[in-house]
């Protein structure tokens, strides 16, 4: 199944490709300042980080003594999340969003999906390119530790663009998943360490959201960014396994669903 998945999305890489390069340019479309919104956006989200939280939040990070050091575990927080939150939202409405081309052309369905996924990452590549770039002038960028990005990035895009496609898919037949997702996604925020640090939270609430298959990933991520440490492989293999699983049911769904989908739209 995944052999002829991936034969199909190479057959189709230009029309991947294409639509990817329209989404780009028409989000821009009509702006005076054009694709400069993508770094204005998250400059002036650096620089209002870095201002305000530099020294308000500064105890909220036991044991680094560093005034930027919030302002780093912040935006490594929002980036990587912001990156998980746009594959899902957006994989949720994909196929509805797309009802009118699925029913006039033929093509293999598992593209939109990818294209979802593409966007995301060359938004999220320009917004963390401005981060390193921030790091970079203020000399903490992480040394060696940041080979380790890739493998972060695999393990989120994997699990968001998985569990995306089969809400995506239910979605198409069960309207209220796109609406429930919602709020979930608004509660799975703040259940994620990411305006505050595990350490501070109090240990009977701290092991239920030690239980978030987010909570590792996001925690290696600021951990790089922060100290330069390496991910530590084995509080990632949770996250590895539900990855596996959520992606088996996601290939298994769309293999059952992705015919009949056409008839529900």
């Amino acid at each position: 199944m995944i052999f002829r998945l991936s034969k199909s999305v190479w057959a189709y890489r230009g029309f991947i490709l294409g639509s990817v390069k329209r989404e780009f340019q028409s989000r821009y479309q009509n702006s005076l300042l054009g694709a400069a919104w993508t770094l204005l956006n998250p400059l002036a989200m650096i620089i209002v980080y870095t201002v305000i939280f530099s020294q308000l939040m500064r105890a909220r990070l036991p044991g680094i003594d560093d005034s930027m050091a919030y302002s780093i575990y912040l935006c490594t927080g929002i980036l990587t999340w912001g990156l998980f939150s746009e594959i899902t939202s957006r994989s949720l409405n994909i196929f509805i969003e797309n009802a009118n081309l699925l029913k006039k052309l033929s093509f293999p369905r598992i593209c939109l999906p990818i294209i979802v996924i593409l966007s995301a990452l060359i938004n999220f590549a320009i917004i963390f390119l401005l981060f390193l770039g921030f790091l970079l002038v203020t000399d903490r960028l992480p040394g060696i530790a940041l080979s380790a990005l890739p493998l972060l990035l695999g393990f989120q895009v994997i699990f968001a663009a998985s569990l995306g496609m089969t809400l995506g898919i239910l979605n198409v037949f069960f309207r209220d998943v796109g609406q429930f997702f919602g709020v979930v996604l608004q509660f799975w925020f703040w259940f994620t360490p990411i305006v505050y640090p595990l350490s501070i939270v109090p240990e009977h609430i701290a092991r239920w959201i030690s239980f978030n298959p987010l909570t590792p990933l996001i925690t290696s991520y600021q951990q790089l960014f922060l100290t330069g440490a390496w991910p530590n492989l084995e509080s990632l293999y949770p996250l590895a396994v539900t990855c596996l699983v959520i992606l088996a049911i996601s290939i298994s769904l769309f293999r059952k669903r992705s015919g009949e989908m056409v008839d529900e739209l």
